[in-house]
């Protein structure tokens, strides 16, 4: 497994584990986890993807690596697209194909991650591996990065909460349970085999409902106050001189086109538990469920 020490890495790895299954973990780092041996993998090192994967000759590959943000030598280009070829490159003969993608992949996307993430759904396609590619919404769980630091930290910093346009694009949110069950269930069905499948939750929510859902779970009453996007276009570039901008410019375009799709297909293929934003979100953050009633009344 690429990515294994990941937030969904561990997710799945865990659930592997809870399977029977051996699991080897790689990383760039080489580090193992608790019950998986630790692999040195480095996507982006052809020859070093080539070694690993040679040493371990595994019966099956999940591919999990990606990044968000682009830095230094870390563009979407070489991670998503060149990773993706090197570790096609060295799967071994007959061996099964698991790989991470994301809602609104595509090419042709302006977005550079959906953009990327579409090209290497491309080469998939095309390798000729028993594959099956997920295509996941928003995830949340313990340590996620979009509800636990990005919407955290939108809700938390000032008195009033800024929102994005009209706040009406549309997210499905889906469990790290989920994802997991997803991606270790891929293996235990040959019909899944060549085919697609979108990860989303049972609910569908808009950015304004997601706001108010974060304000909820965490305890705290402000004004969600919607800053028109023609403002947001001028905004975001210039947040984007800063080192560590609160919003990319790929990440403003990714929200602007929502993430949802229809749940059913991957929850009849895997039996999925299709566990609820609303009612897992106070237990990430901390909060109890009358905290977060109480606060979602007020704000609302």
């Amino acid at each position: 497994m690429t990515g294994a020490t990941g937030f969904v890495g561990k997710a799945v790895v865990t659930e592997l584990l809870k399977r029977g299954y051996t699991v080897f973990a790689g990383s760039r780092e080489g580090k193992g986890l608790s019950g998986a041996a630790g692999v040195k993998a480095d996507v982006t090192n052809r020859e070093g993807m080539l070694t690993a994967v040679g040493d371990v000759q595994p019966s099956a590959v999940i591919h999990l690596v990606g990044i968000i943000a682009e830095k230094g030598d870390q563009t979407f280009g070489r991670v998503h697209v060149e990773g993706t070829r090197n570790v096609l490159a060295a799967l071994p003969t007959g061996a099964r194909y698991v790989h991470m993608s994301a809602l609104g992949a595509d090419p042709a996307s302006k977005s550079g991650y959906s953009s990327t993430k579409g090209q290497a759904e491309q080469l998939v396609r095309t390798s000729g591996a028993a594959y099956t590619i997920f295509e996941p919404s928003l995830i949340f769980g313990p340590g996620d990065d979009f509800f636990g630091r990005v919407l955290k930290n939108l809700v938390s910093q000032a008195p009033i909460v800024p929102q994005i346009g009209d706040g009406h694009f549309p997210f499905r949110p889906v469990s790290i349970q989920d994802v997991a069950a997803a991606f270790a269930g891929a293996l235990e069905r040959p019909a899944t085999v060549g085919q697609t499948y979108q990860l989303t939750g049972p609910v569908q929510y808009s950015f304004r409902e997601l706001l108010q859902l974060e304000l909820g779970a965490l305890g705290k009453s402000k004004p969600v106050v919607p800053v028109p996007l023609p403002l947001m276009n001028l905004a975001v570039p210039l947040m984007n001189l800063l080192p560590n901008p609160p919003i990319t410019k790929d990440q403003y375009a990714m929200l602007l086109e929502g993430s949802t799709a229809d749940p059913e297909p991957a929850r009849r293929a895997f039996d999925l538990p299709m566990l609820n934003l609303e009612e897992e979100l106070p237990k990430l953050l901390g909060k109890s469920a009358a905290d977060s009633k109480k606060a979602e009344k007020s704000s609302a």
